[in-house]
C-alpha cells in the first residue's frame, strides 16, 4: 500500500491485525493526552517494521502512524507474523531484543519527564549526533517539541540559550554541536 505525506496508517487503539512494514519513506508515531495535546514518539525510517508490541500481544495500536512524506508500507497479517516468530529463532531474538529496547525507551522517557526542558534538549541531540557532531532536526522545531513533551516555544527558547553560550550552532534543521563536552554537562546537571 501507498500512503501520501499526513496519511494515517493505524491509530492508536485499532485493533493490530497485520504488523505494518516500512519499505519506503518516513513514519512518525504519535498518541493524544487526555487533554488533546499530540506527543510524537519517535519518527521511523524504511526499512523497519512499525509496532511490534501491538502485533504481538494482540492489543491496539500503540500509536497512531502517520506519513511524514509518501511512503510504501507492507501488511503481514499478524497471524503469519506470529507463525513465523514461532518458527525462527532468529527472528524471535531480534524481536525480544527491539521489545526490550522499546521498554528500556519508555522507562527512559518516564525518567526524565521532570527533566528540565534544557537538559532534555541536550540529551536528545547528544543521543542523535552523527560522528560530525550535527542533528538534523526531525521535521520542524514543533515535531522536536513534541518528541521532548514540551512547547515549540521552549524548544526555540532553549535552542537559543544553547546557542548564545557558544554550544551549538542552528543552520535551519541542522544543529551543529561545537562544544559537545559542555554539552552533556548541561544534560546531566541541568537534570
Amino acid at each position: 500500500m501507498t500512503y501520501p505525506a499526513g496519511g494515517v496508517l493505524c491509530r492508536a487503539g485499532e485493533p493490530a491485525t497485520d504488523l505494518p512494514v516500512l519499505l519506503a519513506g518516513r513514519v512518525a508515531a504519535s498518541a493524544a493526552t487526555a487533554s488533546g495535546r499530540v506527543l510524537r514518539f519517535g519518527e521511523y525510517a524504511a526499512p523497519c517494521a512499525l509496532d511490534k508490541v501491538a502485533v504481538t500481544d494482540g492489543g491496539g495500536h500503540t500509536a497512531t502512524l502517520t506519513a511524514v512524506g509518501p511512503c510504501r508500507v507492507y501488511r503481514l497479517p499478524r497471524a503469519r507474523f506470529l507463525d513465523l516468530v514461532d518458527d525462527h529463532a532468529p527472528l524471535r531474538r531480534h524481536l525480544l531484543r527491539k521489545l526490550a529496547d522499546t521498554a528500556r525507551d519508555e522507562r527512559r522517557r518516564w525518567l526524565t519527564a521532570g527533566v528540565p526542558a534544557q537538559a532534555r534538549l541536550a540529551g536528545w541531540l547528544l543521543d542523535r549526533a552523527a560522528d560530525d557532531d550535527v542533528v538534523r532536526l526531525p521535521g520542524g522545531r514543533q515535531d522536536l517539541a513534541d518528541l521532548l513533551g514540551v512547547t515549540r516555544v521552549t524548544v526555540s527558547r532553549e535552542l537559543s540559550r544553547l546557542r548564545r553560550a557558544g554550544l551549538i550552532a542552528v543552520d535551519g534543521r541542522t544543529v551543529h554541536l561545537l562544544a559537545p563536552e559542555l554539552l552533556a554537562l548541561r544534560a546531566v546537571s541541568a537534570g
